[in-house]
């Protein structure tokens, strides 16, 4: 088998992996798990789809001053650096050390709010996750579909539930801003906070799509002379 056969066979197949995993992803990210509703029928959550967008600035900043305001009390994120944020997020270091360390005192520190994590386990039954990550483990529109489906239940310590994680035990902390705002102005606030934990989870990644555009138009044109290249090396051979 030539070269030049060999070379788009192993193209070919890693264009088929990768398609192959973008479908098994958006397979395991078709829905948001199952509820039963008020006639005892169970029913296909489906995910909402999360307005990622890291070139916008001024919502990742929203959703920034929404993480520290509302998440960072309970959860951490160990691997973001304040200054990170700063950095990535357009946002003046002094503005940061003025309005957002509110776990630390140094802009070099990460997002730790320093609770004990028994004490912790002992008020919700278990210690709030780290959320560097969740976005990853989860999938964006889980977790935007998730801080939009807490519903009130009584029966519940704190009151509410969630559709997408049944009996959670994590307060709905985005309530008051919830009554205070309407719903499209709600979800919006949601979609800030969503996209800023998508960034802290992998700030890199639409770099990285970027650049894997133009590694796959490399392969495509360095073809080109490889196929030359075995036809100059095997015309001699019979």
């Amino acid at each position: 088998m030539s070269a030049f056969i060999k070379s788009l066979t192993g193209l070919g197949f890693a264009v088929a992996m990768a398609f192959a995993a973008t479908s098994a992803q958006a397979a395991g990210e078709s829905g948001c798990g199952t509820f039963t509703n008020a006639k005892g029928v169970e029913e296909h959550l489906a995910c909402s789809t999360a307005p990622i967008d890291f070139s916008n600035k001024g919502s990742l900043q929203r959703g920034a001053t929404m993480f520290m305001n509302y998440c960072a009390g309970c959860h951490t994120a160990k691997y973001v650096r304040h200054s990170r944020i700063a950095q990535d997020l357009e946002i003046p270091p002094e503005l940061v050390e003025k309005y957002l360390l509110v776990t630390s005192d140094q802009i070099g520190d990460q997002i730790n709010n320093g609770i004990d994590p028994e004490i912790q386990a002992k008020w919700f039954g278990a210690p709030p996750p780290d959320l560097s990550l969740e976005t990853r483990l989860r999938g964006d529109d889980w977790v935007y579909t998730y801080l939009l489906s807490f519903y009130e239940d009584p029966s519940r310590p704190w009151g509410t539930n969630n559709l997408v994680l049944h009996n959670v035990a994590m307060p709905h902390v985005l309530m008051n801003l919830q009554n205070q705002l309407g719903e499209e102005e709600y979800r919006s606030r949601v979609g800030d906070l969503v996209n800023y934990m998508a960034w802290m989870a992998d700030p890199v990644r639409e770099d990285r799509k970027r650049y894997g555009f133009y590694v796959i138009i490399f392969l495509l044109v360095l073809l080109i002379p490889v196929y030359l290249l075995n036809k100059e090396f095997w015309k001699d051979v019979k």
